[in-house]
């Protein structure tokens, strides 16, 4: 039941989410699954950890197939290169069962998930109005699986 309602606040979060508040919750997520891969590991888990990253996975490629390489510039380009090297080093961790790999993935989005905090948005009940760099590197909204 507890799946249930977390999933459900989930699904309205997203449902109701800016673009740019849907890059922040990704975020989360990915790192949130980093760590749950990291505690399947340590109990010998392989089959939940291995999901977990897969799921990681998945999350970073939502993000890259969501950018705008026309519109971003450089900007989306360099993006769509750190996410494709976090999946290069999740599947290697997987492989390897390196967790330390793991914590480096997490450090990235770590960084990623501060800068974007970092971006102002208006009160709630003014319109929102994202960056232009924001706008410009994810101008589609994300639609991805977040159950585990």
């Amino acid at each position: 039941m507890v799946g249930t309602v977390q999933d459900a606040y989930l699904e309205s979060r997203v449902l109701s989410a800016t673009p740019l508040e849907l890059v922040r919750i990704l975020y989360r997520l990915a790192i949130e699954r980093l760590r749950e891969a990291k505690a399947h590991q340590a109990a010998g888990d392989v089959t939940a950890r291995s999901k977990s990253l897969t799921k990681t996975s998945e999350i970073l490629a939502e993000l890259t197939v969501s950018l705008d390489m026309a519109r971003g510039g450089a900007l989306s380009a360099r993006l769509a290169a750190l996410y494709q090297y976090m999946q290069s080093r999740l599947l290697e961790a997987n492989f390897r069962q390196d967790m330390a790999l793991v914590d480096e993935v997490i450090g990235l989005l770590s960084t990623l998930l501060e800068a974007w905090q970092q971006i102002e948005v208006p009160h709630p009940a003014a319109p929102v109005a994202e960056s232009a760099a924001f706008n410009a590197a994810y101008p589609h909204r994300v639609s991805l699986d977040l159950s585990v």
